[in-house]
C-alpha cells in the first residue's frame, strides 16, 4: 500500500425536508458503502437549511437525496434552487443527484424528472429505477472508483 492514502470519496445523504422514511436510507447508506464511499447519513425530514450547512460543513463529494413519500419534485425543487443560487461555489457545483417516488403517481409522472434536472439537479432516479445506473451515474459524478475486495495494492 502507498504510503500516501487518498481520502474515500464522501457522500452526503438525506430525505427531502418532509420525506419520513428510514429504510431507504439505511438500504442507499449500505449500497454506498459497500462500494467504497464514506457517507454522511443525515436522516429523514432533514430541513433544506440543514442539508445546506452540512453541505458547507462537510464539503462532500456529492449529495444524495431519497424520496419515498411522492412529493420529492416539490421539495427537491426548492432544495437545489437553493443551492444552486448560493454564492457558495462549495454549495452551487456540488453534485447533487435525486431519487426514488418523485411525484405522487410515482413513475407514471416521467416529466418530473426532466424538470429536476432543468432545475439543477446533475442526475435524477424515478421510482423503479436500475440500481446500477445509480452506482454508475454517482461514481460518474464523483470520479469514484469502487474499491476492489482483494485487490492488489
Amino acid at each position: 500500500m502507498s504510503p500516501i492514502q487518498s481520502r474515500a470519496t464522501r457522500v452526503l445523504l438525506s430525505t427531502v425536508s418532509s420525506d419520513s422514511h428510514t429504510w431507504n436510507l439505511v438500504f442507499l447508506q449500505l449500497l454506498l458503502e459497500e462500494r467504497g464511499y464514506e457517507v454522511s447519513n443525515l436522516g429523514p425530514c432533514v430541513p433544506d437549511a440543514e442539508i445546506i450547512e452540512a453541505i458547507r460543513a462537510q464539503r462532500p463529494d456529492a449529495v444524495v437525496i431519497s424520496s419515498v413519500n411522492g412529493h420529492g419534485h416539490i421539495d427537491g425543487r426548492r432544495l437545489i434552487r437553493k443551492l444552486r443560487e448560493d454564492s457558495d461555489a462549495t454549495l452551487s457545483a456540488v453534485p447533487v443527484m435525486i431519487g426514488g417516488k418523485l411525484g405522487i403517481q410515482g413513475a407514471d409522472q416521467p416529466h418530473l424528472a426532466d424538470e429536476l434536472v432543468a432545475a439543477g439537479f446533475d442526475a435524477v432516479f424515478t421510482d423503479g429505477a436500475d440500481p446500477a445506473e445509480f452506482g454508475s451515474e454517482l461514481q460518474r459524478m464523483t470520479g469514484h472508483r469502487p474499491e476492489i475486495a482483494g485487490a492488489a495494492a
